[in-house]
């Protein structure tokens, strides 16, 4: 019971946020060995706090907090836009949404005007259509990329309303305050589009009735077609147009029969909520922080600790639960380099954005200055795909 008083005193009294920034800049986000993290900053709606581990000897998790503008016209809706884009197969498809969907997205509104998911809906579908362009120049000089593709979670704050779209098997969770406890619970509120899930493989052999094998068990792992895991992602041409099913790509990524309808989908799912005050903080990640964390676990880890570094110490908390699973001690984990640190965890991002009440309250129409962070990591030169397409 006192346990659940402090947290509502904590929530309700919070010390002001420039309490927590520490010395020196981090203005673009600082690196340590393979973790890239920016501990503290301020959006429209409040602060917020980023991190990224790489597992992967290039990079596939992207990300970006866009806060301000959402519109391309400079004339509104003002507000906060998040973006957790976790590749597979290679890094090509993530860093294409990274660069081009939240331009989209500001086209899309300066049409409509407004703030919508319809808006949301066709910034996916432009992102989408985007890629498949870029697939079908290259698909001569490298058909590898047919199979790149990228699982795609946005979080837009906007007028005082939260909207999430997904597609893949990233989450967003929210921290809620309970009043009459003082408790600050997890409200899941994406979808995820994984065949682990029954509702994901009904849903697939409902669009597809005349495929028994739309999704096997394989190795104790559902996959769609034996392949991959999840059934909604931005790329992944080679399971959505069967022209890009053939030789000269892979023979591990071909179907024995063509197919006649797109196996998986870019369809966002896409839920809306009123922000209430006892909305405290969202956390958006890919699914290699939810491999070793509860979403309630990942709350109070948030709530329970300053809001400088949350991010970066919900990653760690990852980290040091991947190290006891192997039986090794979490310094030991920090020296196995790239692509060896696949063996032991994924690429993991994480972004928390708090959301102050006072602040999300505001019109949509309050001017905001521009501000812009995208997730970090080793910068290498990419030449060539990963030659493995791991399943997302």
């Amino acid at each position: 019971m006192l346990s659940g008083l402090m947290n509502f005193l904590r929530a309700c009294f919070r010390p002001r946020a420039d309490q927590y920034i520490h010395s020196g800049s981090d203005a673009s986000g600082r690196q340590d060995g393979l973790l890239w993290y920016k501990d503290f900053g301020q959006h429209f709606n409040g602060d917020f706090s980023m991190a990224v581990v790489q597992a992967n000897n290039l990079l596939e998790d992207q990300s970006q907090l866009e806060s301000g503008c959402l519109s391309s016209n400079d004339s509104g809706p003002y507000g906060t836009f998040v973006g957790v884009y976790d590749g597979h197969g290679g890094p090509e498809t993530s860093r294409f949404v990274n660069e081009h969907l939240f331009q989209h997205l500001k086209r899309f509104t300066a049409e409509h005007q407004s703030m919508s998911p319809e808006v949301i809906r066709k910034a996916f579908q432009a992102t989408e259509d985007g890629f498949l362009s870029v697939v079908s120049r290259q698909w001569p000089m490298k058909p590898q990329i047919a199979a790149v593709g990228s699982c795609c979670l946005v979080g837009v704050v906007c007028g005082g309303t939260l909207y999430i779209a997904n597609a893949g098997d990233s989450r967003a969770v929210l921290g809620r305050l309970v009043k009459s406890t003082g408790e600050v619970i997890a409200m899941q509120l994406s979808a995820e589009h994984n065949a682990s899930f029954e509702s994901v493989r009904q849903e697939l052999q409902s669009l597809h009735p005349d495929d028994p094998h739309i999704v096997v068990l394989k190795h104790n792992v559902w996959r769609v077609k034996g392949l991959i895991q999840i059934s909604r992602s931005i790329g992944d041409v080679y399971l959505k147009k069967p022209e890009f099913n053939r030789e000269p790509l892979y023979q591990k990524f071909r179907l024995r029969e063509p197919f006649k309808r797109p196996i998986l989908s870019a369809e966002p799912a896409i839920t809306v909520h009123q922000l209430l005050p006892h909305d405290q903080f969202v956390i958006f990640a890919s699914d290699g922080l939810w491999e070793h964390l509860t979403n309630q676990e990942a709350v109070d880890l948030v709530q329970n600790n300053p809001h400088n570094g949350s991010a970066r110490r919900l990653v760690k908390t990852a980290l040091q639960e991947a190290a006891k699973k192997r039986e090794m001690r979490y310094s030991d984990l920090k020296k196995i380099d790239r692509g060896v640190r696949r063996h032991f965890h994924d690429d993991i991002t994480v972004v928390v954005v708090f959301l102050d009440s006072h602040l999300v309250s505001r019109a949509s129409s309050v001017r905001s200055p521009n501000i812009s962070v995208k997730g970090g990591g080793i910068t290498i030169p990419s030449n060539s795909l990963a030659p493995e397409a791991a399943a997302a």
